[in-house]
């Protein structure tokens, strides 16, 4: 049970500014993350991690010399926002390049590869690393479809080494991408995990049960079978990751993690039946770690990571680093960084509009406000459909990110915004505060909307359907959902289709979108029938199955929002 905090909502921005105080010689605390402390030299590449919050010691734990040089970090189990990632970076950049390093999360992907986009245009050339090690969430056949979970330390340390050698961008991603290619972690749980505030996990086992192949948000296994002895565990999570021993490999380096809760002493325990058995396999370890290092708040169990070494992923490995958490080698020669952080945002700007665009803008801010009213009222029941499969925050995103729309969408209407200037403002509000997946489709979805409006005239009716097809080919190509994978793809497609079909027979825009509403609503409905096949929810299909999937019953609920309001619109 976690239960120390104050306001749940800042449990996430409070432990990092506690750990900030605390590690000061190794960090300095900016908006969304953390910034080595000491001084980088010019033209080093950038390796920048993140994630959600609640995995401690990941991410900020593994900032310093010889490993990342900064960490972004999101609410608890929440990507961090494309606004808080791209902030950070611009702080952690040198000349050099960055590399952003992150679990392969739908959230995560979109939020990181926004971030990178935005970053490219601005001049700075970043590449994109996701960790893919976790077994069980996919077949080795389909190692894309992999989350990251423990691997992620693996991969960002040797990243981190190849940078701190000062090796150029092109060979630090390369690097990157071996070592990731040659990580596989399987891990168990025996008992869930407890959100700040909540009332009990996010998933329960029964006694003398462990799941197999849980996931590290709070996700629940793949499969229940009966507790075992520490060899015999040592035996199912060593033999399933020799299963896909490359040829030729005979050194490995080794992380035995444990999830919150599992004493040090049962890790050490188990740790000698895994050795014996790795050195039964031919197998020479290198430099193991055994401790917490990608937990899950409270969760009690454990995983075991492998790196298949080669002579360059070993020389990494074994580098040096110097960070609050890991420590290795000689000691790295530094001294405190000087540069000043710029950590507030600018004040909002927006270019001259026409006064027809404005009122426009001041419109969609209201239709922003009903829409964040409903998705209030409405926060428990989507919550409550993201526990089938996921970790149950969906709710609590929707919540946040279109209370902070609003709000955005209000201030950019009293500046005088145009319209869309208005909707993009709110599309970045969105993702900047809901964070995770959700929060990055709705930001990018608001914002490729908002690009078929304009500050110099009023609210067109072929403008606002022109905006729901640039929004689905933004949500897309960025989140590769396709019809049938269960997201909220399967409710966007044919709202967009039937807008567009309807308006162009001729229909006005209000009966157009009252008819689009109500198809999204039974594409929503449908969902329930399928299995998902991206996202957290994939490896837990069957879990899944009976229940419709909360974006796509969420996006239903947005457009039928729209749908009165438009009516009432007139």
């Amino acid at each position: 049970m976690t239960t120390i905090f104050d306001a749940p909502e800042e449990f996430a921005a409070t432990a990092l500014a506690g750990f900030s105080a605390i590690y000061r010689r190794h960090v300095r605390l900016v908006k969304g993350g953390v910034v080595r402390a000491t001084k980088v030299p010019q033209g080093k590449v950038a390796v920048v991690i993140g994630g959600g919050s609640g995995h401690y010691p990941a991410f900020a734990g593994y900032v310093g010399p010889g490993l990342a040089d900064a960490a972004v970090a999101g609410d608890v189990f929440a990507s961090p926002s494309t606004a808080s990632v791209a902030r950070v970076c611009r702080q952690a950049e040198h000349g050099g390049g960055i590399l952003l390093g992150f679990g392969n999360y739908a959230g995560d992907v979109l939020n990181f590869g926004v971030a990178a986009e935005r970053l490219r245009a601005e001049g700075i050339d970043v590449r994109i690393v996701p960790v893919t090690d976790d077994v069980a969430s996919a077949p080795a056949d389909s190692v894309s479809k992999r989350r990251g979970i423990a691997g992620d330390v693996v991969v960002f340390k040797i990243a981190g080494a190849a940078a701190e050698a000062g090796l150029p961008l092109d060979e630090v991603e390369r690097i990157a991408r071996r070592a990731n290619a040659r990580t596989v972690s399987f891990g168990v749980a025996f008992g869930g995990c407890t959100l700040p505030g909540a009332g009990g996990p996010l998933f329960t086992i029964p006694s003398g049960q462990m799941a197999l192949g849980l996931g590290i948000h709070g996700e629940p296994g793949i499969r229940e079978e009966a507790t075992v002895p520490a060899t015999d565990l040592a035996a199912l999570l060593v033999d399933t990751l020799l299963a896909e021993r490359p040829a030729g490999a005979t050194r490995v380096g080794v992380l035995l993690n444990g999830l919150g809760a599992t004493k040090y002493e049962e890790l050490f325990v188990l740790w000698t039946a895994v050795s014996a058995r790795l050195e039964a396999a031919g197998l020479t370890i290198v430099d193991p770690e055994c401790g917490e290092y990608v937990t899950s708040l409270d969760m009690q169990g454990c995983s075991l990571t492998l790196v298949w070494l080669d002579a360059e992923l070993e020389t990494h490995w074994t580098a040096a680093c110097d960070t609050p958490v890991l420590r290795r080698g000689n000691a790295i020669v530094t001294e405190p960084a000087t540069s000043v952080i710029i950590d507030a945002d600018a004040a909002p700007s927006f270019a001259p509009a026409s006064d027809a665009s404005k009122a426009a803008g001041v419109c969609i801010a209201g239709l922003i406000g009903a829409i964040a009213a409903l998705l209030t009222e409405k926060e428990a029941e989507l919550g409550r459909l993201d526990t089938y499969a996921g970790d149950g925050d969906h709710g609590q995103g929707m919540h946040r990110g279109s209370l902070a729309a609003r709000q955005a969408a209000d201030v950019a209407g009293l500046l005088g915004a145009g319209v869309a200037s208005v909707l993009a403002a709110a599309g970045d509000a969105w993702a900047d505060r809901a964070g995770g997946t959700s929060g990055a489709i709705w930001g990018l979805l608001l914002r490729c909307w908002s690009a078929a409006l304009s500050d110099e005239t009023g609210l067109e009716d072929a403008a606002i359907v022109k905006g729901a097809r640039l929004a689905l080919n933004g949500v897309t190509r960025l989140g590769r959902a396709r019809i049938g994978d269960k997201t909220l793809v399967d409710a966007l497609v044919p709202f967009v289709e039937t807008l567009e079909r309807e308006f162009l027979a001729g229909k006005p825009l209000s009966h157009a979108w009252a008819s689009a509403a109500d198809v999204a609503k039974v594409a929503a409905d449908a969902t329930a029938a399928l299995t998902p096949k991206l996202g957290r929810a994939r490896p837990l299909a069957e879990k899944s199955l009976g229940h419709p999937d909360p974006g796509a019953v969420s996006l239903a609920m947005v457009a039928a929002v729209g749908a009165k309001f438009l009516a009432a619109r007139g």
